[in-house]
């Protein structure tokens, strides 16, 4: 009995001591923490997507109320309204933040493209993506597995009954978390009034592309040639549509008519002053 008391009251003697070097090592070396940093993060979105290029949002407030250089606009998810409430705070001027919004450039569900196999493994893109590619014959389109709806912070993406990803307009900041967790590169950050949309990532020639997925586009250049603003060129056999150009110049989507395939369609994106002045003919 006298042992097991002995052994408490050196344990209990060794603690108390231990934790007055803490306590003393806590006061001598502790570092106050400016408090406007907590104020930034507070408004913050919290979604800790990184499209700030910072390791959070902490990482970002200590950066932006420390560093004179990093500007008050870096918040995507934020918009303006954050940007401008950032700026306040630190004393900075912030530059209007452009809305973006996901696009996914592919239409290849599964009643329109090929599968190359069946596959019976992790159901996650870039696990099947390891195998040959993925399963679907086109190595260029979305696999479907939701590898980018379970990355989303903000709930803005879901897998529709096709086996593709579909964006909520309302509730997708912009932030291209998903964008980064696509394997293939399938999602892509665009203006939310970008009017016009190329709905496929193919690289291949046209025949190989119609082959594998009925809406793939085939490079052919209809939409180009039609385009009487010069807003659209074909590269790497995919048609790519200046956006800038688009927004400013575009009233008459002759492209979407035109399109054999349909790989070219209005913008889920699009904002109601420019759909005002889009109309299609034929």
């Amino acid at each position: 009995m006298f042992t097991i008391v002995m052994v408490l009251l050196v344990l209990g003697g060794i603690g108390t001591i231990f934790g007055f070097i803490l306590a003393f090592a806590n006061k001598k070396f502790s570092m106050e923490v400016n408090p406007l940093i907590h104020e930034v993060e507070d408004i913050l979105p919290k979604g800790q997507c990184g499209a700030c290029g910072y390791a959070g949002c902490a990482a970002y407030a200590e950066a932006v109320v420390s560093n004179k250089d990093v500007p008050p606009n870096l918040c995507v998810p934020g918009k303006d309204e954050v940007a401008k409430a950032v700026a306040e705070i630190t004393g900075k001027v912030a530059e209007k933040v452009e809305p973006r919004i996901a696009h996914i450039k592919c239409k290849g569900s599964s009643d329109k493209a090929v599968q190359s196999y069946r596959y019976k493994g992790i159901k996650d893109c870039k696990a099947a993506n390891l195998l040959q590619g993925g399963p679907k014959g086109c190595k260029h389109g979305c696999i479907g597995f939701g590898t980018c709806v379970n990355s989303c912070p903000f709930g803005a993406l879901k897998l529709s009954d096709e086996g593709l990803p579909v964006v909520d307009a309302k509730k997708c900041t912009g932030c291209g978390t998903c964008e980064t967790a696509c394997p293939k590169n399938v999602i892509e950050m665009v203006s939310v009034d970008s009017p016009i949309e190329v709905s496929c990532n193919s690289k291949d020639k046209g025949a190989i592309a119609r082959k594998v997925c009925s809406t793939a586009c085939i490079g052919c250049g209809i939409c180009a040639k039609n385009c009487s603003h010069k807003a659209i060129e074909v590269k790497n056999n995919l048609a790519v549509v200046d956006t800038k150009i688009c927004i400013e110049k575009c009233n008459e989507a002759t492209c979407i008519i035109k399109c054999p395939t349909g790989a070219i369609q209005f913008a889920r994106g699009l904002s109601v002053k420019n759909s005002s002045n889009i109309k299609v003919t034929i």
